[in-house]
């Protein structure tokens, strides 16, 4: 069952608030995320429009500017930051914007606009052929850029989606290569095909073709070798596997940290053998994020998913206006639900509200909680998604890890002391503590925050029925 976006989007966002109040504990080290460097500045830059209660035309040019030498820092193409700025420039200095009550505002909506069409203005799918027709995907990129994970991850993806995946180990010159895909096949629940490293690929194709054919199997993607650069072998190789098999579509893997170099591999590929899409890696990293805003511009060829961290469930389908709205700081509460549709246990869920409402809840009910805020994904990079959150946590730091320790500490309490948090004595507090391997220290500090947020939610009780007398998404600490 799908949680229904309009009933329940507000009751996620408060959800998630609770969720922020109880996990302060995790707050120590800072961890870093895709256009964090180019999200500020950008929101520097508005706040500063936003601040003005009328703009002339010079306000506006020296606020691009600042836009310019921003997206040129995070290495966007300079063709493309041009090209933007002059669109952006030509609607902001019209009468209608700088005459507007609110010509900050309208400001940030044409650069917000402009960014989206920039990356492409519509979400593009993956074509697949209809019923049991065989679609054959080919995947290509550079070694090092996390093609065998990414091919395990659309894999992964079509099969939530019904289809029959195989994934095909064509890469029969890295080290471990095929065995890498044979694991994170199996850890996908989705069956390889290999032949070892003493055919060559495209024979291997051939093959895979015609296993998945007599096996009922409706998609077949290729894990070609990747170089650790261009190279005309790899290109001929590619080649001769889209001249022989009926290839429907030609993915490009390319590593977001490298930036404007990710923008000239994929110009090559696309010179060289032609592509269909892209797979931008890596974006959970400390990336600039150039390669996302450059490569639709550059190559004409469309974002089809981000790979957001090592796990093989980190693949996201790219949207352009969720991505702009995140560099912009303006939140992405749609993709931040539909994380919670994958996630969530509805019946879990709605047993929790009934608790939450009468402030009947027990440290059972709390490891639940980070439980299924760690199904969602990294605590720091959903809580960006809800608009208003992400520049609060701006200098915030979240140790992910501290999560194992608090889980350590519930779990070696016993069922009552879980469940009535009251009878907690010194020595059963030395007990948990020796059982976890931690200072009673932090035993003692998880109680205190729990009986904190118990406090809360009894003033909260109304919350999940309607908007509680709290500020929303006031950081409480």
């Amino acid at each position: 069952m799908k949680i229904q976006t309009k009933v329940c989007k507000e009751k996620i966002l408060d959800s998630m608030e609770i969720l922020l109040y109880d996990t302060k504990v995790l707050i120590t080290r800072r961890t870093t995320m895709a256009f964090e460097s180019l999200s500020e500045k950008l929101q520097n830059v508005f706040k500063n429009l936003r601040g003005k209660g009328r703009l002339t035309e010079a306000d506006v040019k020296a606020a691009l500017k600042e836009v310019k030498m921003a997206l040129l820092e995070a290495d966007v193409s300079f063709k493309v930051v041009r090209q933007f700025i002059n669109s952006v420039t030509e609607r902001a200095v019209g009468q209608d914007v700088l005459e507007s009550l609110t010509p900050g505002q309208m400001v940030i909506k044409i650069v917000n606009e402009e960014m989206v069409k920039l990356m492409g203005s519509e979400t593009t799918e993956l074509k697949l052929l209809p019923g049991n027709e065989i679609t054959i995907i080919m995947m290509a990129g550079l070694q090092g850029a996390g093609k065998t994970t990414a091919t395990a991850k659309i894999a992964g993806k079509l099969k939530q989606k019904g289809r029959k995946p195989l994934l095909v180990a064509c890469d029969i010159y890295r080290p471990a290569a095929i065995e890498q895909l044979q694991i994170n096949g199996e850890r996908q629940g989705v069956p390889v095909f290999s032949m070892g490293d003493k055919n060559k690929p495209v024979n291997i194709a051939k093959a895979a073709i015609e296993h998945a054919g007599k096996n009922g199997m409706n998609v077949v993607i290729l894990d070609t070798a990747g170089r650790l650069h261009i190279d005309e072998d790899m290109m001929a190789e590619l080649q001769e596997i889209k001249d022989s098999v009926p290839v429907s579509q030609t993915l490009l893997v390319v590593d977001a940290m490298t930036g404007q170099d990710a923008v000239n591999v994929a110009t090559m590929f696309q010179e060289k053998i032609g592509i269909d899409g892209v797979v931008l890696t890596k974006m959970d990293s400390d990336t600039r994020g150039g390669a996302a805003l450059s490569i639709k511009a550059v190559t004409d060829k469309p974002i089809l998913y981000i790979g957001t961290g090592e796990k093989l469930s980190d693949l996201e389908q790219f949207y352009p206006d969720r991505m702009a709205s995140r560099i912009l700081g303006m939140g992405d509460v749609l993709t931040l639900i539909e994380k919670a549709e994958q996630a969530l246990d509805i019946d879990k869920a709605q047993e929790m509200e009934k608790k939450l409402k009468k402030a009947q809840f027990g440290f059972d009910d709390y490891l639940e909680s980070m439980n299924q805020m760690k199904k969602m994904g990294g605590f720091k990079d959903l809580l960006g998604m809800i608009p208003g959150v992400g520049n609060q946590l701006k200098d915030v730091d979240i140790d992910e890890k501290q999560m194992a320790r608090v889980e350590a500490i519930i779990l070696s309490m016993t069922p009552e002391e879980r469940s009535n948090p009251d009878v907690l004595s010194p020595s059963r507090k030395k007990r948990i503590a020796n059982g976890a391997g931690v200072d009673i220290a932090e035993v003692n500090r998880l109680v205190k925050q729990f009986e904190q947020s118990r406090k809360m939610m009894k003033q909260m009780s109304g919350m999940m029925g309607g908007k509680g007398k709290h500020g929303r998404f006031k950081l409480p600490f």
